[in-house]
This record gives structure tokens, sequence and C-alpha cells, in this order.
């Protein structure tokens, strides 16, 4: 089976993390994707965020009525500092093939994740960019003791010396973010139409972000 992994704190899941999840699973030809909230998240130790039960309800909300989206409480049930290559590691020996779902800038970052070295050998990287950014070359945006195993496939697509590959993935541009849509519930304003009816319904019943 082949998967993707979409992970984040999804403070709350919305419309745009959703739709790239589609995009990324129809063009991928992937099974079925995961979404892995996590409980916290190393680089953003000192940020508070919602309670996992809360956010995990939001994504149940959020992937209901889609049989490709599955929400994982692998993180959240683990607790501590969510780190991704104890996650991805995990799903690896459970399934055939993994791609892991990345933004540009996030990917960017890859040399302060913990054994970034190691990600390349459990799965494909999907790193997903606007069509509106810069042309992204990935070869730079490596880490320089990750580039002298990588090599060039085509303009798109990297392949490690795993055999893993990196491929770089344009989305539909949603300018959507959890952080606008908590701004805008903290002030009472409307959230409808950028996160699905359940979650709006539940955010205003539970008052989150208030």
């Amino acid at each position: 089976m082949r998967i993707g992994l979409f992970g984040g704190t999804f403070d709350p899941v919305h419309n745009g993390h959703l739709r790239v999840a589609e995009e990324v699973r129809e063009n991928f030809g992937l099974d079925r994707i995961y979404f892995v909230p996590t409980f916290i998240q190393p680089l953003k130790q000192n940020v508070h965020v919602t309670g996992a039960d809360d956010r995990l309800r939001m994504l149940e909300m959020g992937t209901q009525g889609n049989p490709f989206f599955r929400p994982s409480r692998f993180e959240t049930r683990r607790g501590g500092v969510s780190f991704s290559i104890d996650t991805i590691k995990t799903f690896a020996k459970k399934f055939d093939e993994v791609y892991f779902l990345i933004g540009v800038d996030a990917f960017g970052g890859l040399h302060l994740w913990k054994d970034y070295q190691d990600l390349f050998y459990f799965t494909d990287f999907v790193v997903m960019t606007r069509p509106s950014r810069r042309k992204v070359d990935l070869m730079d945006m490596l880490p320089p003791d990750v580039r002298d195993k990588v090599r060039h496939v085509d303009e798109s697509v990297l392949e490690h010396a795993s055999g893993k590959r990196i491929h770089l993935h344009e989305i539909t541009q949603l300018d959507i973010s959890s952080t606008k849509i908590r701004e805008l519930a903290r002030n009472n304003q409307s959230i409808r139409y950028l996160v699905p009816c359940a979650i709006e319904r539940f955010v205003r019943r539970r008052r989150l972000y208030r």
C-alpha cells in the first residue's frame, strides 16, 4: 500500500490542508493519507497549542466523508516532543511506500530536524509549492551533507542513493492559514468557508481560540 503522511499541529485543520492532500493523493496514486497532528513540535515548544483531543476531533470532522483520509493518533498518543523520523520509521515498517508531505519552506529548514539524514532512507518527499513562488531548486535547499547522495532525475524530481525520491509538486494556491482562522475566531469573526462546516460549529460551540 502506498500512503501519504501529512504532519502538523492542525490547529485547526482547514480547507487548504484538505485540498492539497487530495491533490497529492490523486497525483501520486496514494491509497491513503494519514493526517498526523503533533503533540509538541520540536521547533515550537513554547508556542501554545489547542489540546490534542480537540485537534483530533476537528481532524475527524474534516476528513469524514473522504475514504482516502485518516486522522492518526500516533504522535498525540505517544506524547512528548514529536519527531518526524520516529513517525516515518514506524509507518515505513507497516506500508510498502511512504510519501511525506511537506511545505517548501519547511523543507528548506530540514537541517534543523532530528536525524534528518536518515529521513531519506525511509520516505519519498512531496515538497509542496505554490504557483506564484519563484523557481525552486530542490538541490540547493538540501543540507550540504545530503547533496552528494542525491542526483537529478528531471527538473522537479531528485533521487537519493537509497532510491527514495524528492518530488517538487505545485499545489492550488488557497491563501488560508490556521493562524488567521484562530485570529478571526478570537475576534468573534466568521470562519465560514475556511474550514468545513462541522469544524466551524465545533469551534463556536467549544469557544476555541477565545
